[in-house]
């Protein structure tokens, strides 16, 4: 019997069925197979649509996150705050959407292996990109990606932490995020004071000028990805 389910139920079928086992079998291709058989979805049809089968798995459930994310920064009054205190905001939604974090355990696994690694590297980079571009950032330089490359590090060293805190409420952590925010904030004040110091910006002129031209990733088709090609 042909199933009747849109391809966006079928994929959020499959991921709600495969979050049952992941705690105990990890993102693996039992997972997966657990998954079809308990959302009544046919293998040859899971596989056309998580071609990696439980890696692709894993990546849906991170952009679900990522989804969850974005819809809250949009709802929730982060206009009257500091912008640091907005990215943290930011940070925190994205860890807060995750309702199982064993999940993220696991997968935090499954992309520290080499033959997934990159797959890790870039959907911590989306993440990153994505709370820039929710909050507004209209970088089009070299910024837009020591923007995202500097938010990758504290977001990563975030999670990690998270992983392992068991506070009330989480309040290591937002504290920890706090922590690796300002030490960000200390170097973007290195950055303003050597503009305004009249012999180091002349010494930073050409070095500035060259940054300047290096242009952010064309987001039509958008890759993903750091530097992919941007056609004229």
């Amino acid at each position: 019997m042909e199933d009747t389910r849109s391809t966006p139920e079928l994929r959020a079928a499959l991921l709600d069925a495969a979050l049952i086992h992941v705690a105990f079998d990890g993102w693996s291709q039992a997972t997966f197979a657990a998954a079809c058989t308990d959302a009544d979805i046919d293998p040859a049809l899971a596989k056309s649509l998580f071609p990696r089968g439980a890696v692709d798995l894993a990546l849906a459930f991170h952009a679900r996150g990522d989804a969850e994310m974005v819809a809250r920064i949009k709802r929730e009054p982060l206009d009257g705050l500091r912008f640091r205190d907005r990215i943290a905001a930011a940070v925190r939604y994205r860890l807060e959407a995750v309702e199982d974090k064993e999940a993220v355990r696991r997968a935090t696994t499954l992309f520290a292996l080499p033959v997934y690694a990159g797959e890790g590297a870039k959907a911590v980079w989306g993440t990153c990109d994505l709370i820039w571009e929710t909050l507004g950032d209209r970088s089009d330089d070299f910024n837009w990606y020591s923007k995202r490359a500097t938010l990758s590090g504290v977001y990563s060293a975030t999670v990690l932490y998270w992983l392992g805190d068991t506070s009330e409420d989480h309040a290591a952590t937002w504290a920890f995020l706090d922590r690796r925010i300002d030490d960000v904030m200390k170097i973007e004040q290195v950055k303003g004071a050597v503009n305004k110091n009249p012999l180091l910006r002349g010494l930073m002129t050409g070095p500035n000028w060259v940054l300047s031209q290096i242009k952010p990733p064309s987001k039509l088709p958008r890759a993903d990805l750091p530097g992919s090609y941007r056609p004229k």
